[in-house]
């Protein structure tokens, strides 16, 4: 008898009746009953939280700003997380939030505190403070409430600190811009002040020259008077020369008193023209002082610049109130000149009074020789001081060039930024990182990702059930003798194809029943089915050899292969004792070629996978067709075992 008709046979008797045929039909509906329904369950969790409620408190206050304004964050939050939709938000009261989260009427409650708002604010107003979201869960109505709980607090988190991180950055961004506009505003106040010292510098000039004609006309004046002391020494020594000598005095002294009344014109001019530029020097620095200002410049920069002109002020006082002075002096001279021209005149009516007056005269003269000298000294100062205020406004022009230089460096290193970079800046500076998901392969759902592992599982519940018919090896083929190896492919045969069924109709309600689909669904169909006899012919194997200990034993590989196949979390997390259980088992490689076949993926390992689960095959019928050679002699256990199903 070939394997073939064994396996036939087996099947005939399988079927003799309703009861048994019912039975093998209940057979192949278990693994699809159990993959199908659990799937079904567990589709999309996901997209379903939506209905699941979740407490909502907001007892947050609105707070204002000095930066942003009025800020209702927490009213904000709480819009936001109605609009995602994500779960069925109920807002509650506190009360209500913590009754209903301990009864199981929340799935669990977010607390939106009364300082949440005040807290987002003071960053914009640099006092910050931590705002704070309390998170009620209860792992008594699920154990993943927590879980889930935590991910919308970290998205709500991860949402406000970007909100927050992009205002604090735009609000940076717009001091810089103002920044910027401000020094632009000192630097051109600046330059224009550089350009004024400028002008101020050349006046100043002029000044210095024209206190050189000065000196130059007193120390001509200081030649005439000492001429002049000379000729009333003369005089003073003849009585008779005095006529001959008044009336050539007469016109000489009035030239000399018409000489120092335009000196002294002079002389008023350049007292008027110091006390102008005097004058100016506060005005321009009052125009600095209003430029500093509206450019922003610190309080302590400011007053180091106002120092610095205000030292170059008080010798521009001293030099002015010595330009005054001798401008006095000068008009003392024209007048005590024209008073000279008068008595010389008188004198050169009277010879008398001339000699009555010589003795006051030569006095007078004596005075006016010292008082030139004098005016001579300020005029010489006056020069001076004019050299001076002319090197410290060149000093002052070079600093102010330096300043305004400055400024427009500073300018130029701070960006000019338009509303819509500062926001798209603002946007990058809480935000820098776009990431992309690269999916090489991918489950469109929860349940989808769960199918290799439940249709594996399925497929093994299939083969161990079947056993509890089906007869592991044919009692008449041994007691025939027929060869060990046709007696074990007799007993894998029929459980095989029941298999193969079993797989087909799994697959088909799978696939339009709980609507998981999946790519290369031919490919899927012969990996499932070879899965599926491999787990026959290892069940039939301990079946062939322990009987009703070897079913239980393949109890046993069920949740050791649960375990360890690494179905829902990586193998890697595994302990390590169930990591090389992983490497071992067959339902490992049964998961991991139905998930690169189902999710589109590489197939390069697909050929490691059909090798091992045909290793696996070999192997198994190695072993029963020992089994079968073994049972050729007749034990009492197997007449009559220990352990009976």
């Amino acid at each position: 008898m070939t394997s073939l008709r064994m396996a036939i046979s087996e099947f005939r008797r399988l079927t003799a009746g309703r009861m048994p045929a019912l039975a093998i039909l209940a057979i192949t509906l278990i693994p699809t009953l159990y993959a199908s329904l659990y799937l079904w369950a567990n589709h999309d969790p996901y997209a379903k939280l939506s209905s699941v409620q979740a407490a909502l408190v907001v007892d947050d206050v609105p707070a204002q700003s000095d930066q942003s304004g009025e800020i209702h964050a927490g009213r904000d939050v709480a819009h936001d997380l109605r609009e995602d939709g994500s779960f069925d938000w109920q807002e509650v009261s506190e009360a209500e939030a913590r009754q209903g989260v301990q009864d199981g009427t929340y799935l669990f409650a977010l607390t939106i505190p009364r300082e949440f708002s005040s807290a987002l604010a003071s960053t914009a107003d640099f006092e910050p403070k931590k705002a704070e979201l309390t998170l009620t869960t209860n792992e008594a109505n699920n154990y993943l409430s927590t879980t889930i709980a935590d991910q919308v607090l970290s998205k709500v988190s991860g949402s406000i600190a970007q909100n927050v991180s992009e205002q604090a950055a735009s609000a940076f961004l717009l001091g810089f811009s103002t920044l910027h506009d401000q020094l632009l505003q000192a630097g051109d106040g600046a330059q224009r002040l550089a350009d004024g010292l400028v002008d101020a510098e050349s006046g100043a000039g002029q000044l210095r020259d024209g206190a050189g004609e000065l000196v130059s006309g007193q120390q001509q004046l200081l030649g005439g008077q000492q001429q002049l002391a000379s000729g009333i020494d003369q005089a003073a020594s003849g009585a008779d020369q005095l006529a001959a000598g008044a009336a050539t005095l007469a016109p000489g002294a009035r030239q000399v008193a018409d000489g120092n009344a335009q000196i002294a014109q002079i002389g008023d001019e350049i007292a008027n023209a110091s006390q102008t530029a005097n004058g100016d020097l506060d005005t321009i620095r009052a125009d600095i002082v209003q430029q500093l200002d509206a450019a922003g410049i610190s309080d302590p920069q400011r007053q180091q610049i106002l120092d610095t002109l205000d030292g170059f002020r008080q010798p521009l006082d001293d030099l002015n109130d010595r330009v005054q002075s001798t401008s006095g002096q000068l008009d003392q001279l024209a007048s005590g000149s024209q008073q000279v021209a008068d008595g010389a005149q008188r004198l050169a009516d009277g010879s008398a009074t001339l000699a009555g007056g010589l003795g006051t005269a030569r006095s007078g003269s004596q005075q006016l020789v010292s008082g030139q000298q004098e005016a001579l000294s300020g005029a010489q100062q006056l020069q001076s001081g004019a050299g001076e205020l002319a090197d410290g406004i060149g000093t002052a022009q070079t600093g102010a060039q330096e300043l305004a230089d400055g400024l427009a460096d500073g300018v130029s290193s701070i960006p000019a930024l338009d509303e819509q970079r500062r926001d798209e800046t603002a946007q990058t500076i809480a935000s820098p990182i776009a990431t992309e998901d690269v999916s090489q392969a991918s489950a469109d759902s929860y349940g989808a990702g769960l199918a290799p592992f439940f249709l594996s599982i399925g497929a093994w519940v299939g083969a161990y059930v079947m056993f509890l018919l089906v007869r592991p090896l044919s009692n008449r083929a041994i007691a025939a003798r027929q060869s060990p190896l046709r007696t074990a492919l007799g007993g894998w045969l029929t459980p095989a194809a029941i298999a193969v069924a079993q797989s087909v109709v799994m697959l088909f309600v799978v696939r339009f029943a709980v609507e998981i689909d999946w790519v290369r669904a031919g490919y899927v169909s012969l990996l499932l089915a070879l899965v599926s006899v491999t787990f026959v012919a290892i069940v039939h194997t301990l079946n062939a050899w322990l009987g009703t200990v070897g079913q239980l034993l393949g109890l046993v590989l069920l949740v050791l292969q649960l375990a360890s196949a690494g179905g829902t979390f990586p193998w890697q997390t595994l302990p390590g004792p169930l990591q090389v259980v992983h490497h071992v088992l067959p339902m490992t490689y049964a998961v991991d070629g139905l998930r690169h076949l189902m999710y589109g993926a590489s197939l390069e390992s697909l050929p490691r996978t059909v090798a091992v689960l045909v290793a696996y095959i070999v192997g198994a019928l190695a072993l029963t067709c020992a089994a079968a050679y073994r049972r050729r002699i007749w034990t009492v256990s197997q007449i009559k075992p220990e352990i009976a199903l």
